[in-house]
């Protein structure tokens, strides 16, 4: 089978799981429904299941497909940026500076509005932003741009932002079940206000990965050699740098913190398409989407009626996943 013959086989198949990963979600719930129900609800508009179907039910759906894109995308740049298949928004810290905004705004008691951003969305970007542009300032430095210190570095930036976590956690106790929704990652809160907050930032960001995807193409093969060839390199990592931060803090805010997604994902996706950003940008975004769609079916099944936090199924496969890639990379070096 041709390369070409491989994506479209594999683009069918992220289409058929799509399809079918919402039509299982429509019809699984606390409730249960039949299928003659949900296509009266669609066709009739006269149910009264109408409000569980479009109004729990498909918000639920399209939040978990979105937030997985956003992390599987996040993930897709921040591997190129940094030419190693270990990094992503979890391992990198940038998830849990999002989750210190979200829980500090609870400790301020928060509650203002802008135009797309409530308090919650705008401290985790802006707490996401400081601790990327720590990172960013260590990018700079030619000893650490591409080596594991670099990962090192950003997992210790984690672990301080989820230390000041649990201080304001154990400081305003009042605030932990509120809390728990971000620390462990969940949709069971999920309403169409969230869906219309992360899908424009999700649109613009994957509008321009895929504009600038020729340029990370030049980066993976170096600073030097995409200066030559025409990269604008410190303009280009700038802006993938906010991108990532952009997508992995707004999913944090909507969604809580979903490690892994960003990591196996994008890694998987390039074992498949390649490595050529061009289409591993857009396959990424798909196939995350896809992913976290199923995980969080199987987080609100596997104990139904109770659920668990859908953090936990990412959990269970990215854990092992990562300690794979590291095995690896640590034979071949």
């Amino acid at each position: 089978m041709s390369g070409k013959s491989q994506k479209y086989l594999f683009l069918l198949i992220i289409v058929l799981l799509t399809i079918a990963g919402f039509f299982l979600s429509l019809q699984i719930g606390a409730v249960k429904t039949t299928f003659p129900q949900l296509w009266q609800s669609i066709f009739s508009g006269k149910s009264e299941l109408q409000d569980i179907f479009f109004g729990l039910r498909l918000p639920r759906a399209i939040l978990a497909y979105l937030v997985g894109a956003s992390l599987a995308l996040a993930g897709a740049i921040l591997q190129g940026y940094f030419q190693n298949p270990l990094a992503d928004p979890f391992i990198l810290g940038v998830s849990s500076g999002a989750s210190l905004g979200a829980v500090l705004s609870l400790e301020l008691g928060l509650t203002f509005t802008l135009p797309g951003f409530s308090a919650q969305s705008l401290m985790a970007f802006i707490t996401s932003l400081i601790l990327v542009i720590g990172v960013y300032l260590i990018a700079e430095r030619q000893a650490f741009k591409t080596s594991e210190s670099l990962l090192l570095t950003g997992i210790a930036a984690g672990a301080l932002a989820s230390a000041l976590t649990s201080f304001l956690l154990f400081h305003q106790p009042d605030a932990y079940e509120q809390a728990v929704f971000w620390l462990l990652g969940s949709f069971s809160l999920t309403d169409w206000k969230q869906v219309w907050l992360i899908l424009p930032y999700l649109l613009f960001s994957l509008l321009a990965a895929q504009y600038l995807a020729a340029d990370m193409n030049l980066l993976v093969l170096g600073d030097e050699a995409a200066q030559s060839l025409g990269c604008p390199v410190k303009t280009v990592r700038k802006i993938f740098l906010f991108l990532a931060t952009l997508l992995a803090s707004f999913s944090v805010a909507v969604a809580g913190i979903i490690g892994f997604v960003g990591l196996i994902v994008p890694h998987s996706v390039r074992l498949i398409i390649g490595p050529d950003h061009r289409q591993l940008f857009l396959f990424s975004a798909l196939t995350g989407g896809v992913f976290l769609l199923f995980a969080d079916l199987i987080s609100r099944t596997i104990f139904a009626p109770s659920e668990i936090p859908v953090g936990v199924i990412t959990a269970v496969f990215g854990a092992p996943f990562f300690i794979y890639l590291l095995n690896r990379r640590t034979k071949k070096s």
